[in-house]
């Protein structure tokens, strides 16, 4: 179970990484996005092993991914300015 926490945390580290190598203009601080890609991955970590048991390493380490794409993606600013127009009167 340790190695698989580990495990997991790494895989948080790499996709906060690719994150921030890719959309670095689009994301706050990389302090944020890593503790955030880490804590992503050990949250889907744990809740796929409660939900499917021990013994099923590939399956937690997908569903600590999926977790932290998905908590990384929560951290996207969109691209350029957003336009508002005004309503007519």
């Amino acid at each position: 179970m340790i190695l698989e926490a580990l495990g997991s945390a790494v895989l948080g580290l790499v996709l906060a990484w690719a994150a921030v190598h890719r959309f670095s203009h689009r994301l706050p601080v990389r302090t944020l996005v890593f503790a955030t890609g880490v804590a992503g991955a050990l949250f889907g970590d744990f809740v796929t092993h409660s939900a499917l048991g021990p013994g099923i390493g590939l399956a937690s380490l997908l569903g600590a991914a999926i977790v932290s794409a998905a908590s990384l993606s929560l951290l996207l600013r969109p691209a350029g300015r957003l336009r508002r127009r005004s309503a007519p009167a």
